[in-house]
């Protein structure tokens, strides 16, 4: 089954949103860690052909996933917690929800860019460049390599 394209700015920008929204709650790592994954976002989606722009967000993503549980897990306040405070939650909460299935989308524009066996990987296209002469060993001696000495 083929993922429907999904553009990254499209995912930048929900995840933007979705973290504003949760740093009314959490702030501190939580925000530095989301934030700093969206910057390579940006930069995956600044460097179009770039397979290490993309591969850095997809990993961040996937840390993020595991980070964002961690942190939502210990510092959700128990108490007093406000509609304000609630909004926030539930935005970070829907920010961690929609995470895997960002990963899945930025996977395929991975495979794209040509990581992991992905289209650059087929390399019957390419021509040889290959000339017809023998190689040289750069150690041969110059008789070897068809020169002749110089006696000085």
């Amino acid at each position: 089954m083929e993922l429907p394209a999904v553009n990254l700015k499209v995912i930048l920008l929900g995840h933007w949103l979705l973290t504003t929204w949760g740093c009314i709650v959490f702030s501190g790592s939580y925000a530095w860690a989301n934030f700093s994954i969206l910057a390579l976002g940006v930069w995956a989606m600044a460097q179009r052909d770039s397979v290490d722009a993309i591969s850095m967000f997809l990993g961040g993503l996937l840390a993020t996933i595991f980070l964002d549980i961690v942190y939502i897990s210990i510092f959700y306040p128990r108490v007093g917690l406000t509609d304000t405070g609630r909004f926030g939650a539930g935005m970070a909460i829907l920010s961690l929800l929609l995470k895997p299935f960002s990963c899945c989308f930025v996977y395929q524009m991975y495979r794209e860019r040509g990581g992991f066996l992905g289209p650059s990987q087929d390399r019957s296209a390419y021509q040889t460049i290959d000339s017809a002469e023998a190689p040289v060993d750069p150690f041969a001696s110059p008789e070897d390599r068809g020169q002749t000495a110089r006696g000085y």
